[in-house]
């Protein structure tokens, strides 16, 4: 996840055995991103109210305790990481509903959330709370908002880890397998139907695409909406800029593939592999390069109506940023996540 500076102080919850759950405010992450006015919008202030909260089993309430969540030791934890990040103070139960590998090394986790009032902005991520496990997971989703309205559902990606969370979700997790979910971060895209039409340029390395893949389905959910009801927000085009290993690592082909087909003058992607050494598929030769992505390929998408979202290894959106700062791109259209 992004980081800024570490923080020592986590969250504590606090557990009603009247089958209410509340954890307060504390624990957030720090990412990089700029509030883009109008279209980024911060989830701040998003209190709920006793009459509004979950109710969940008695057994992840036995779970979810005080000591389930206490601090890890560990200079990566996600909660110290994210300490001083907007999320919201709703907990939300979740139970696994589908399971499969997305690559050798990742993992994808369907989660159904049936708390109505549990929702999130496409980019943002989750807290990860699983029963008996002491360190929290941070994972960002990669399915669109509307998959959540419409069926209840969020999707992860997550890459294997010497981490409890991720070794959780890759040796233990079972379907039906029960945990409790909390949206937070401030990297998001999140267009109103006034604000002005934007183009978007993704920028993703390795699981980084996660966050991306959700900015890039809402993407697509908002011109269908747009073409079904002749309203709504009026997207501009979207090009994705996606690298990894080799093909086998590029994570959700099929998925981004599709988009670009069902839209071809709105959406293009262009993959990357820095160390392929097995043929490149027919059917993906024509959108993979070999090599790192380029400044220049960057620099030629260059507009005043375009932002530019990168998520990846620190190195990678720290080069990025700063290219396209030192074009004169201002701060407040460059929005980046870091991924440890």
């Amino acid at each position: 996840m992004s980081v800024s500076q570490p923080a020592t102080y986590l969250m504590t919850p606090k557990i009603s055995w009247t089958s209410k759950f509340y954890v307060c405010a504390g624990g957030t992450m720090v990412c990089a991103a700029v509030a883009v006015p109008g279209l980024l919008r911060s989830s701040a202030g998003t209190v709920r109210t006793p009459a509004a909260s979950l109710r969940l089993t008695a057994s992840a309430l036995r779970h979810l305790t005080l000591a389930s969540i206490m601090k890890s030791k560990r200079k990566t934890d996600h909660l110290e990481r994210t300490a001083n990040v907007v999320r919201r103070e709703m907990v939300s139960a979740a139970k696994v509903c589908g399971a499969a590998n997305e690559s050798p090394s990742v993992k994808r986790l369907c989660l159904h959330v049936a708390d109505k009032d549990f929702s999130f902005k496409a980019g943002q991520w989750i807290d990860f709370f699983i029963p008996g496990v002491s360190v929290v997971g941070g994972f960002s989703i990669c399915s669109s908002p509307r998959l959540l309205e419409q069926e209840r559902m969020i999707e992860l990606a997550v890459k294997y880890a010497n981490h409890p969370p991720a070794l959780w979700i890759h040796n233990q997790c079972t379907l039906d397998s029960e945990v409790a979910v909390r949206v937070g971060g401030e990297f998001f895209f999140d267009p109103q139907p006034a604000d002005a039409s934007r183009n978007l340029v993704l920028i993703a390395g390795g699981v980084g695409i996660n966050p991306l893949l959700s900015i890039l389905r809402h993407a697509a959910d908002l011109h269908r909406e747009r073409a079904h009801r002749g309203s709504g927000y009026e997207m501009g085009t979207t090009k994705l800029f996606y690298s990894a290993q080799n093909t086998s690592e590029l994570l959700f082909k099929k998925n981004i593939l599709d988009l670009v087909n069902e839209f071809p003058e709105k959406i293009a992607c262009s993959l990357h592999v820095t160390k392929q050494t097995a043929q490149i598929s027919a059917e993906l030769k024509p959108y993979v390069t070999e090599g790192r992505i380029t400044e220049k390929e960057i620099r030629d998408h260059i507009s005043q109506e375009t932002l530019f979202y990168i998520c990846g290894p620190p190195p990678m959106t720290d080069f990025f940023s700063k290219q396209l700062e030192n074009s004169h791109v201002p701060k407040e259209h460059i929005c980046f996540e870091k991924w440890w």
